[in-house]
């Protein structure tokens, strides 16, 4: 079937169908009529026949300078003299789609779609401080010197040969580099970062310092650690809000990232490579979710 040959070149090119927009990954209306087999008219039409199912947090229609700068960054496909704005279909907008195109096939590209949304934020989860850095020093001359296939491969390429990895072992005595990644992964948080670790000292605090203006910052720790409210006022005055769970429920550390990345962590942060631990990069989204649900039952005090 049409609508299979599509799914198969949209699983092996995803990046060319989704795009990121007001800070969200979205795909656009004529492809997703595109991957469904209809023309772009009849999709709209049914969506709009269910309208009530599409908040603007699942759809929004992009405005002028918004298509115009995804027409200059990629290849679009094809679709036709529309009169309109595309609209956009945020994942859960995606997700919706297969209740209001109601066949087999429909529910199989939605699922082929949601997979692909898992992945890439996955991927971009895993990779953000390496792209913001990438942003700095790379993306300007990239942009204006190469083609949209070569800059995705050079971008890519370079990913995979320097990407902060998901796992590692350090070994007693290698602080400084323990210290280091600690620090890396702290600058990937873009809006909240929230330490797992029933020691908590100053030298944690040391390591939170790094991280990027706004960033809110939540600490779990138990009653009896070393922390002061004197450490915590000086982070304060010059870091921001510190939010703090003093509780006995937790033994093993986590560094929570956005809310997004988990990393468990073998050691103690103000201990970290003094002696032999490994830090991971938590995948399963089951295990991420029950800690963030029991994260989100804690009392917090300021």
């Amino acid at each position: 079937m049409a609508e299979d040959s599509s799914l198969q070149e949209f699983e092996s090119n995803p990046e060319r169908f989704i795009h990121v927009v007001r800070d969200q990954q979205v795909i656009l209306d004529y492809d997703l009529a595109w991957l469904y087999g209809v023309e772009t008219k009849v999709f709209n039409q049914a969506v709009k026949r269910n309208i009530e199912r599409f908040p603007d947090r699942f759809r929004f229609q992009l405005t002028a300078e918004e298509f115009d700068n995804l027409r200059s960054q990629i290849v679009t496909s094809s679709h036709g003299g529309r009169r309109y704005l595309p609209y956009a279909f945020t994942e859960q907008g995606v997700a919706m789609l297969s209740a209001v195109l109601r066949s087999e096939q429909a529910v199989k590209v939605s699922i082929g779609i949601m997979d692909a949304f898992v992945e890439m934020r996955r991927f971009i989860a895993s990779n953000a401080a390496l792209l913001d850095r990438m942003a700095t020093i790379e993306y300007r001359q990239l942009e204006y010197q190469q083609s949209t296939n070569e800059r995705f491969d050079k971008v890519f390429g370079y990913l995979d040969a320097h990407a902060l990895p998901s796992q590692k072992i350090f070994f007693k005595g290698e602080m400084f580099d323990a210290f280091t990644l600690l620090v890396d992964l702290v600058k990937t948080a873009e809006k909240s970062l929230t330490v797992i670790d029933g020691y908590v000292d100053e030298k944690t605090l040391n390591i939170l310092s790094k991280k990027n203006d706004g960033v809110e910052c939540r600490l779990v720790t138990y009653p009896s650690a070393p922390l002061t409210s004197s450490d915590v006022a000086v982070f304060e005055s010059q870091h921001g809000p510190l939010s703090i769970c003093r509780t006995s429920d937790f033994h093993d550390r986590f560094l929570v990232v956005d809310d997004e990345a988990v990393y468990h962590i073998g050691a103690s942060l103000k201990d970290a490579g003094k002696k032999t631990f490994a830090m991971t990069l938590i995948g399963d989204e089951e295990l991420k979710s029950a800690l963030l649900d029991k994260l989100d039952e804690a009392s917090w005090t300021n």
